[in-house]
């Protein structure tokens, strides 16, 4: 655990959990604990004992006493029942791709366990407790992010937590690659022995869709604002009008989110001070219209964090069992629809956000545009001008950022296949939409890396041929940290040093400002 922030307890025990619980035990700032309430246990065991007699009595149910998808009309001989739920993880050990980063993995295991808290998955307290053991230990099973069409869920990268449990593959345990079985043994437990339905109940969800949606959506909210700030700095930069930004104005299209986001910009600007070196009426359109592209992203977020949500605080393997009235439900709620929906209108917002500070960028840039600021921004006086260039070089890599976050948004949702004999003849993609959202996130936090050393320099140098530039106390606060953080660019430098460490602050704020 981080020293500085003190941990919480996160209980997981059915009610509902929201975004910044799962982010806070993903990064390490709050540690999941199973209830200790009597009653949860009880509904846990009641749902375990239930399918203990369905199966005593020759009760038929799918994954338990038939083979898996469409081999569900393979009936398996009483005596190979308990070996069925290995043969489901093992045949699906075939994940390629980047493993998983810690904290993704994390936010997987804590979605994992918060569904199968729902009690209707027929598993025993002996598995919750050994999920419950690898967060608290930290035991991060290696997953490939790739192998997932989102529906039986997260079949194949899901696959790598169940067989962990039970002591195969392979573990990071105290940033150290080792075998699962040897973690365990190092934490004081055993592998686990799969129940029968409990693989099925393990693999057959949403938790790896679910996570990472959940770590986009936290990151998203950040960019969001940190974008108000910014396009204030550049509005400030570039000598621009800041009665764009007017109550009055907004309240004629009353979009909340978009009105939020001309509020904060409008209250980092002096609306009363008169404009310099500068005879247009109406800024371009990057600056002008910011609201109505940033707000789209603002007002989105509150329906997609109902729609992860949903899919967080829902039991969503198949078949469900219903202990109180005993009933086997055979469904088809591993299908990841609402996440990819939620992911595919994600990474758009996030990307258009991307692209207006990447054009805000290219005008603070361009002595055509940028109202008596020195070429790329360079702070180089006297002779020297020459043969500085300034930022030119961080514009171009901007713009390929933002072009590769663009490319991106192509909703994966769409893209649905036939698979697995025509049995999974229609599947989500949300895991493919979760992880672009996430690659949208990255390539867009790197230009708003970009921009936090732009709008930094286009606000100092403004200053130099403006004296009086108003800014307002929280925008002198703001660059007087950025000034901290990233040295005004006088003579020309590498800057992927600075950009690192601004992309290093800018993930670690996304997070800490919400996970409490």
């Amino acid at each position: 655990m981080t020293q500085n922030v003190r941990p919480v307890l996160i209980f997981f025990d059915g009610t509902p959990l929201q975004i910044e619980q799962i982010t806070a035990i993903a990064y390490q700032q709050a540690q999941a604990a199973l209830s200790s309430q009597p009653e949860f246990r009880a509904r846990i065991q009641k749902g375990a004992d239930f399918l203990d007699r369905l199966l005593a009595e020759d009760g038929v149910v799918y994954g338990v006493t038939t083979g898996y998808g469409d081999s569900c009309t393979v009936e398996i001989p009483p005596a190979l029942v308990p070996e069925l739920p290995h043969h489901l993880y093992a045949y699906h050990g075939c994940g390629a791709g980047r493993y998983l980063t810690p904290v993704e993995t994390r936010a997987v295991l804590a979605c994992r366990l918060a569904s199968l808290a729902q009690g209707l998955s027929g598993v025993s307290w002996a598995l919750l407790q050994q999920l419950e053991h690898l967060l608290q230990h930290d035991i991060l099973p290696l997953i490939p992010a790739e192998g997932s069409v989102g529906a039986s869920g997260d079949l194949t990268p899901l696959s790598y937590v169940a067989a962990v449990l039970c002591g195969e593959r392979e573990v990071l345990y105290k940033n150290e690659r080792m075998p699962a079985a040897e973690a365990l043994r190092l934490t004081g437990t055993t592998p686990l022995k799969l129940r029968p339905k409990e693989g099925l109940a393990l693999m057959n969800g949403t938790a790896v869709m679910t996570a990472l949606a959940c770590l986009a959506w936290l990151r998203a909210q950040y960019v969001g604002q940190l974008a108000c700030r910014i396009t204030a700095a550049n509005v400030v930069g570039i000598a621009g009008n800041a009665h764009h930004f007017d109550e009055t104005l907004f309240a004629a299209k009353p979009h909340p989110g978009q009105q939020r986001v001309a509020a904060r910009i409008r209250s980092d600007l002096v609306a009363e001070a008169p404009l310099r070196n500068s005879h247009r009426l109406q800024d371009r359109y990057s600056l002008r219209c910011a609201p109505h592209v940033i707000g789209v992203l603002e007002d989105a977020l509150p329906f997609m964090r109902q729609l992860v949500e949903g899919e967080l605080n829902s039991a969503n393997d198949n078949p469900l069992i219903d202990p109180e009235q005993e009933r086997v439900l055979h469904g088809g709620h591993f299908y990841g629809g609402h996440i990819a929906f939620a992911m595919d209108g994600l990474k758009n917002a996030v990307a258009n956000v991307a692209d207006l500070l990447d054009r805000q960028l290219a005008q603070l840039v361009d002595t055509r545009y940028n109202q008596g600021l020195p070429s790329n921004l360079s702070a180089a006086q006297g002779e020297r001008r020459a043969i500085n260039h300034g930022l030119k070089a961080v514009q171009i890599s901007a713009s390929a950022w933002t072009a590769e976050a663009l490319k991106l948004t192509m909703p994966a949702s769409v893209f649905s296949r036939s698979t697995e004999c025509h049995n999974q003849d229609k599947v989500s993609m949300g895991t493919i939409a979760a992880r672009d959202a996430l690659r949208v996130l990255e390539l867009t936090e790197q230009v708003v890396a970009a921009m936090l050393i732009a709008a930094r320099q286009a606000v100092v140098l403004r200053q130099r041929v403006q004296a009086d530039v108003p800014v307002g106390d929280a925008m002198r606060a703001w660059v007087a940290d950025l000034a901290a953080r990233v040295p005004l660019v006088e003579e020309d430098r590498a800057l992927d040093q600075d950009l690192q460490r601004l992309l290093a602050d800018i993930r670690d704020r996304a997070w800490s400002m919400y996970a409490h």
